[in-house]
């Protein structure tokens, strides 16, 4: 009997996987433990192992595909065993494929739905919720596009082409009110260029920040802080910050404890946008974004307002380092409330952090530069560090936003207040 190959949950908060890459194709051996695809959900990415000996009989969900956990993706038997497609329908192409696994994840408020039951209903127009969305959004009538899916159903490769052929005649309207430039230059072509497919973590990356731009009203401000006596500070506590915390104390911890605290004493900040409404913590959840080879993931310190200096900077760096080492669960990396990323280690000062929705702020911290300061009349080398806040407009405005961000300079400029 073939066995299911299953997506598997990666955390309590999975709700959706994806197959970056399938590493084996239809037909080909298998041994157990073989690494036969990559997934990934929400920046975590794994490799998976074949559950048991045999043939690759059929993939059932394609690369880029999202599905629920615990939906077969998937079958692993002997070579001409039969399987059941979740669809009914095994002799179609795996383009044209829309199992009901995947109909879940299109509108996981739905139940499932089998194509056999659209191809029952003869009063309805047979089109998947995702294509339904989409036409409706761009003002298509789906009753009079032909389906190209299996029994004819409307699909939303459909619903792109009806979009992009209403779009063709308005362009060329406008191109002929034009007049031709003098010199027209073709597009750039480069036969040789490397093209990858956006995938896996890039992908999550990429869907995730552009519907941060989209959907919230962002605005960022600077303000630069003399943080020499955090210096000095992190100096003096260095051996005890080893000898009894076994950690290492950065001006990366100062920074994130006056963030927690200054979260604490503006609880605006420590807010979320979501679905209409404002959401007001009371506890903070710490972000704390963590480059990687491959993107970007944000490890995520849970109640930070009960942890000490020493306490916050040791969870961070095994936070770090675990993130690194790919070890980190769905769940480590979810409800953060305010989020920090710093790019002083690059040399960068000032910079525009995108915010990690649905929070309402984020701080970016660039590099510490030694800078001639007036003090009275006299001029001193001082440590200067550049801070960037982005915040939601939605959720607060630019005075309270500022009032945060001088906290946390006031905090930082007198740092052993932080140790009180």
């Amino acid at each position: 009997m073939a066995v299911e190959v299953i997506m598997p949950k990666l955390g309590m908060a999975m709700k959706e996987g994806t197959v970056s890459t399938w590493n084996k194709k239809v037909g080909d051996k298998i041994e157990k433990g073989d690494l036969i695809a990559s997934i990934n959900s929400e920046k975590i990415e794994m490799e998976l192992e074949a559950p048991a000996d045999g043939s690759l009989l059929e993939i059932t969900v394609a690369e880029g595909q999202g599905v629920p956990p615990g939906t077969v993706i998937g079958y692993i038997g002997q070579p001409g065993e039969k399987v059941s497609s979740p669809a009914g329908d095994a002799d179609q192409p795996q383009a044209e494929k829309e199992t009901a696994a995947t109909l879940v994840a299109e509108k996981a408020e739905e139940k499932p739905v089998s194509f056999t039951a659209y191809a029952k209903s003869k009063n309805r127009v047979k089109i998947s919720p995702v294509a339904r969305k989409k036409a409706e959004a761009a003002g298509i009538d789906y009753k009079q596009l032909q389906g190209t899916g299996p029994g004819g159903r409307i699909v939303k490769a459909d619903v792109e082409r009806a979009i992009a052929a209403n779009a063709a005649p308005s362009a060329q309207k406008q191109a002929k009110a034009q007049p031709a430039p003098a010199v027209q230059q073709a597009a750039p072509a480069e036969p040789n260029a490397r093209r990858e497919k956006v995938a896996g973590m890039r992908k999550v990356i990429a869907d995730r920040m552009k519907a941060s731009l989209q959907e919230s009203a962002q605005l960022t401000m600077n303000m630069k802080v003399d943080v020499t006596e955090v210096f000095n500070l992190q100096k003096q506590l260095a051996e005890t910050a080893q000898s009894h915390f076994d950690t290492k104390l950065s001006i990366n911890d100062f920074i994130s404890r006056a963030a927690v605290l200054a979260l604490q004493k503006h609880p605006q900040m420590n807010s979320a946008y979501i679905e209409g409404e404002i959401h007001q913590f009371d506890s903070v959840h710490l972000g704390m974004a963590v480059a990687l080879d491959n993107g970007l993931v944000v490890p995520v310190i849970q109640n930070a307002q009960n942890e000490s200096l020493a306490q916050l900077a040791k969870k961070i760096k095994e936070s770090a380092k675990r993130a690194r080492q790919g070890e980190l669960n769905q769940d480590e990396m979810s409800g953060s409330t305010f989020t920090i990323t710093n790019l002083g280690a690059y040399g960068i000062e000032h910079f525009t952090p995108i915010l990690n929705p649905p929070e309402a702020g984020i701080l970016g911290v660039g590099a510490a530069v030694d800078t001639p300061v007036f003090r009275g009349e006299e001029v001193e080398k001082r440590s200067i560090l550049p801070l960037s806040l982005t915040f939601d407009h939605r959720v607060l405005d630019g005075a309270p936003a500022a009032a945060f961000l001088k906290t946390i300079k006031q905090l930082l400029e007198e740092p052993f207040t932080m140790l009180l």
